[in-house]
């Protein structure tokens, strides 16, 4: 049993039932045993890896495109580079390096990484040394500019309720404790006004998931952009509308049950893109959702595979190429990841996307 699991116990037997959410950001972010805030969890020697560790093209084309929006919206001549959730930093190194040509970009570049993990944040440290960078804890503390900004993987993992409806009302999903160990149960029935549209698609003993951070934050980065310019390209594993449980854990790249080892897994969720675009869509335009196969080769990951491949052989011209077919394959990551953007009134969507 993991020290976590010894407090999260301790803290149930005293107080009671916690909510999904109170338990994910726990295992996540506990200050002394949360997953995050004790390690590095990407890569061979993580639990997982995303898609900047799998190949530079990813960062490569979507910085381009943040470049390509910043120049349809007149070059501003100052304006925030940011990106939530960024891992070891490899996204961010590969987008600075691939927009050093685009004129004036870099010079009114301010670049900011939104991160709470401290051990995180010296590993981004480590990569992106060459670079004045900036880091907080929260959008919320990014200044006042136009704003161009990446979220690859960040809203997966952002805590979420469960609701099971059932014909008297929506009930919790709870975290409580039998026999000494952690053991999901549920609330009484209740009735949820921001879930009675959902009772429409829903069958008795459906489970539908809620992320209120998630939505808050996409309300605030779009109210950023409304007001000051920029846009905000967000990629994540999920689909339109939530339906089902899709709470995971991961642990050493193999799946694990979420309760098993707090604090030493991580735990995630898939993001439901209609409710950021819905969050989003009152202060700013937003895009179709669009595959990430399809995004990354309507921004020419083709082109760029066949570049790099020219100068490879053997086994690292065979590394190349796989990682371009899972960044794109429907059997790998091209189906299952998703992208939005959201961006100003009277501007065009970011180059890949369509309105």
């Amino acid at each position: 049993m993991t020290k976590l699991a010894k407090l999260l116990i301790e803290h149930i037997k005293n107080s009671g039932p916690i909510s999904l959410a109170e338990y994910m950001g726990e295992c996540l972010l506990h200050p002394k045993h949360g997953y995050y805030s004790t390690r590095d969890p990407f890569g061979a020697d993580g639990d997982f890896t995303t898609a900047p560790e799998i190949s530079q093209m990813f960062g490569e084309l979507l910085g381009l495109c943040l470049a390509q929006t910043w120049l349809q919206q007149g070059s501003p001549e100052r304006f925030i580079l940011a990106e939530l959730g960024p891992g070891r930093g490899t996204l961010m190194a590969d987008v600075l390096r691939a927009t050093k040509g685009v004129p004036g970009f870099h010079a009114a570049a301010q670049i900011i990484l939104i991160e709470a993990s401290a051990a995180l944040q010296k590993i981004q440290r480590e990569t992106l040394a060459d670079y004045d960078v900036t880091w907080v804890g929260t959008i919320g503390e990014v200044g006042a500019a136009p704003l161009y900004l990446l979220a690859n993987e960040f809203f997966d993992a952002l805590p979420i309720h469960q609701y099971i409806m059932e014909d008297t009302g929506w009930r919790e999903r709870l975290v409580g404790v039998a026999d000494g160990e952690l053991v999901f149960g549920a609330s009484g029935a209740d009735d949820l006004p921001p879930l009675a549209h959902r009772r429409k698609d829903c069958r008795n003993g459906d489970l539908v998931e809620v992320c209120g951070a998630a939505t808050a934050i996409a309300s605030e980065i779009a109210a950023r952009i409304a007001e000051h310019g920029g846009a905000a390209i967000i990629l994540d594993y999920g689909d339109w509308r939530s339906l089902g449980d899709t709470l995971q854990a991961l642990r050493n790249h193999e799946y694990d049950s979420p309760l098993a080892h707090p604090g030493q897994a991580d735990i995630t969720a898939h993001v439901d893109f209609e409710a950021l675009a819905v969050a989003a869509v009152s202060h700013t335009p937003v895009t179709k959702m669009i595959h990430q196969g399809e995004l990354l080769k309507r921004l020419g990951i083709d082109q760029r595979t066949e570049v790099l491949a020219k100068g490879l052989e053997g086994a690292n011209l065979e590394s190349h190429m796989s990682a371009h077919h899972r960044l794109t394959d429907p059997t790998e990551m091209g189906t299952l990841f998703k992208a939005i953007a959201f961006y100003p009134n009277g501007a065009t969507p970011p180059p890949g996307f369509s309105q």
